[in-house]
């Protein structure tokens, strides 16, 4: 399989991700600089592998399957490392990884019994604050305010999560009692053999 550019920065992201960990549990002013830059370099990531994807035409299943697993562990990690450092409040970051955990079954539940949950609207905001929480945290108590700052938006990020969560499951009772299709044996195409990207 050859990996895309895209791929290969969704990749990073994952590789960040115990470096991140470490560097958030570690107390000190350089510790929470290079915590900082490592959880930015991630984000940057994020918001770079779909769009070179879609700009390249290089959507690969691998990238559609590895994207939103990097995604979720990058924000699983960094919250639960805020509160084992104690620079996060534990109950807005137990709804958000329960909420991220429950509307992942949920999707890969509904594969094939209808169409897919979409991303909506406000999902994306809770994402956005959900980012700017998490980077406020990770700086911490080194400016005035700013873990203050942090706690309301990680709590606002834990209400737009429970919102979400109870549109996605509105979304999703309409299928959940219908069986999944039957999957179509696949058909090799002698043209297209050897071209796949992967």
């Amino acid at each position: 399989m050859q990996l895309t550019l895209a791929n290969q920065l969704t990749l990073l992201r994952v590789a960040i991700v115990p470096a991140l960990a470490i560097m958030v549990m570690i107390d000190g002013y350089v510790a929470r600089l290079v915590a900082l830059l490592l959880f930015t370099t991630a984000a940057v990531t994020d918001y770079l592998d779909g769009h070179i994807a879609r700009a390249r035409g290089e959507i690969t299943e691998f990238g559609r399957c590895l994207d939103p697993i990097a995604d979720k562990l990058l924000v699983a990690t960094v919250l639960i490392a805020l509160v084992a450092a104690d620079r996060a409040p534990w109950i807005p970051v137990l709804i958000i990884v329960l909420r991220e955990l429950g509307i992942s079954g949920l999707r890969e539940f509904l594969a094939g019994r209808g169409p897919s949950l979409p991303v909506t609207q406000l999902a994306k905001w809770k994402t956005t604050v959900q980012m700017v929480a998490l980077a406020l945290l990770i700086i911490g108590d080194l400016l005035p305010f700013v873990r203050t700052a942090g706690d309301v938006a990680l709590w606002l990020a834990a209400l737009l999560t429970v919102v979400t969560a109870v549109g996605y499951v509105r979304s999703a009772s309409g299928f959940l009692g219908v069986k999944p299709k039957p999957a179509r044996p696949a058909k090799v195409d002698a043209r297209s053999t050897g071209n796949a990207k992967g």
